[in-house]
């Protein structure tokens, strides 16, 4: 029953920290793009 409960859990970590560093690596493009980030958009970029 343990190794189900650290399954689950280690599952659940790893999806949190890829959701994090996703938005990590969006506020660096949006920077390199001159934007600004506004409540998780990217506002004011150019192409």
């Amino acid at each position: 029953m343990f190794r189900l409960l650290r399954t689950a859990l280690l599952v659940v970590l790893a999806f949190v920290a890829g959701i994090l560093y996703e938005r990590f690596n969006d506020d660096i493009n949006c920077d390199n793009k001159g934007g600004q980030m506004s409540q998780g958009l990217c506002v004011g970029a150019s192409r």
